[in-house]
């Protein structure tokens, strides 16, 4: 079943991580619809924001491997896209 949500990135080392990010980032783009990028003006931290469609396979899968990184934080917020028919 596809959903469709929300996934909050905090890359705590931006200068170090962040090619990193933009590469798995890269390998998921067929499930992501919309992304904002944002760096902290005083330090190395930067906030990314995903609009994602897909399974949870897959919306799992980029979330697992940026998890994997050690200055990176990640939190998701799943819905399910259900066909609702007017009666």
């Amino acid at each position: 079943m596809k959903k469709i949500g929300i996934v909050g990135i905090v890359i705590n080392n931006r200068e170090k991580d962040s090619y990193l990010v933009n590469n798995i980032l890269s390998e998921h783009a067929d499930i992501i619809i919309g992304r904002m990028g944002i760096p902290q003006r005083d330090g190395s931290r930067g906030f990314i924001s995903l609009f994602v469609e897909g399974n949870t396979d897959r919306i799992g899968s980029l979330t697992g491997k940026l998890g994997k990184i050690r200055s990176v934080t990640v939190k998701s917020l799943l819905l399910s896209l259900e066909d609702k028919k007017n009666e």
